[in-house]
């Protein structure tokens, strides 16, 4: 019987351990089903975006995207370099020669009209930025409250299982009881007595 007493908290120690690790391996899944969900509409917004997408706008971003790359940039100090050296060497009659005002004057209008395009497509980038920021929280406020909710369904289990286990320990306690009156014959085990029930004296 002590073995079976011993078993029986152990078990349900067990099984309030084991209803844990599924909650939390359930907590968990939610987590990454939030991230999926997060990655797929990311991922349809950016399509429906660019399908959307006007061509001015197009324009703009593929301006931005070409100027702010490092192939741009090393193409155009190639060309300043020919540009510079065949007018410095007096080819083809130097048709820019020193300070280079033609020169001057073309990277002055690419400068007015490159910095339109960027603007715009910077312009569009913060507010798609603002939207993703917008829906980023929602989706985290939904997350937080399903794992505040499975947090408290987590806790009502706990204090059910330990309610349990005190109701198990409290029907072995009242079995110990019973077995005990019943080995001592139904007298206290605090009491020996005579055959007529009545105590001894110590001096008997």
């Amino acid at each position: 019987m002590r073995q079976h007493g011993r078993a029986a908290p152990a078990s349900a120690a067990t099984l309030v351990r084991q209803e844990t690790e599924a909650a939390h391996a359930f907590e968990r899944r939610i987590l990454a089903r939030v991230r999926e969900k997060r990655l797929a509409r990311d991922a349809s917004r950016q399509q429906q975006r660019e399908d959307s997408l006007t061509l001015g706008q197009r324009i703009a971003d593929w301006v931005a995207e070409t100027m702010g790359s490092w192939g741009f940039i090393i193409v155009q100090s190639g060309f300043l370099i020919v540009w510079i050296a065949l007018n410095v060497a007096g080819w083809f009659n130097a048709w820019d020669p020193y300070p280079f005002i033609l020169l001057n004057l073309m990277l002055s209008f690419q400068a007015a009209y490159s910095a339109p395009f960027i603007m715009m497509s910077q312009n569009r980038q913060e507010a798609r930025d603002r939207e993703r920021a917008e829906l980023d929280l929602l989706t985290d406020l939904k997350a937080e409250t399903l794992i505040e909710e499975l947090h408290g369904n987590l806790e009502d289990l706990r204090l059910r299982r330990w309610a349990e286990l005190l109701e198990i320990q409290q029907r072995q306690i009242e079995l110990l009881s019973d077995l005990l009156e019943k080995a001592t014959g139904g007298r206290s085990p605090a009491t020996t007595g005579d055959a007529t029930g009545e105590p001894k004296s110590p001096g008997a």
